[in-house]
């Protein structure tokens, strides 16, 4: 069964590799002012393709300015994309911005680049979230970790997620998502059939008053990545 679960991987990794590069790409040079129903559609072909179905849990707030997420891999972003309708707006590092050819999935949609080894990196992403937030009707979408892990436990929040939150006064979407990991894992290189579970949780406006609320935020998406595992074993 392993070695099945390895070659899923593979095949799951060539599917996302074709679709992405061969596909999406291409489209998005030709046609950039389509760029959210392009990524939408194709990204809801890779979760078919590579035997995944999506499931959501609680409301969506059409009002929020970003979502704040934990990340595990590739698959949380696909997933994301799959389920929703927005126009988001993700936050990558720089490094995934300079790949070859797969940077263009993020240049060619204008997706907000992050030099964390930049001392100005922050200023240029807090000024970039701004322009978003004043000019268009796009949702940011962060992963406020920094950087994918495969434990239970979230890893402690980067300062980035805080600065635009608070210098912008942004009204956040906590978002969970579980058992992405098992439709592909690109820790141990294993995949198999699963549903990715994601989870919208209460939207909180930050307004000055709570100095606490970033650590408060980690704790509730905490609490939440806890009782996905207990009640349901859907893991992180």
């Amino acid at each position: 069964m392993k070695i099945f679960a390895k070659i899923r991987f593979y095949y799951g990794a060539a599917i996302i590799t074709l679709i992405a590069a061969g596909i999406m790409v291409p489209l998005l040079f030709f046609f950039r002012s389509k760029h959210n129903f392009i990524l939408h559609y194709f990204n809801k072909v890779i979760i078919f393709l590579i035997g995944g179905k999506i499931v959501t849990h609680g409301s969506r707030d059409n009002s929020t300015n970003m979502f704040v997420i934990n990340h595990q891999g590739i698959i949380d972003i696909i997933a994301m994309e799959a389920a929703e309708k927005t126009d988001m707006q993700w936050v990558a590092k720089k490094q995934l911005f300079d790949t070859p050819w797969f940077g263009y999935l993020l240049k060619l949609p204008q997706m907000i680049e992050v030099d964390r080894e930049n001392k100005s990196g922050l200023i240029k992403l807090l000024r970039h979230a701004k322009d978003t937030k004043e000019n268009t009707n796009r949702v940011i979408a962060i992963f406020p970790e920094g950087t994918r892990t495969e434990k239970q436990k979230l890893l402690k929040f980067k300062a980035g997620t805080r600065l635009i939150v608070e210098k912008l006064n942004m009204k956040i979407q906590p978002v969970i998502i579980t058992n992405s990991k098992k439709l592909l894992n690109e820790h141990n290189k294993t995949a198999h059939s699963s549903t990715v579970h994601i989870s919208y949780m209460e939207t909180i406006q930050v307004d000055g008053s709570d100095k606490e609320w970033y650590s408060h935020l980690q704790h509730l998406m905490q609490e939440k990545i806890n009782e996905e595992h207990n009640k349901y074993e859907r893991e992180r």
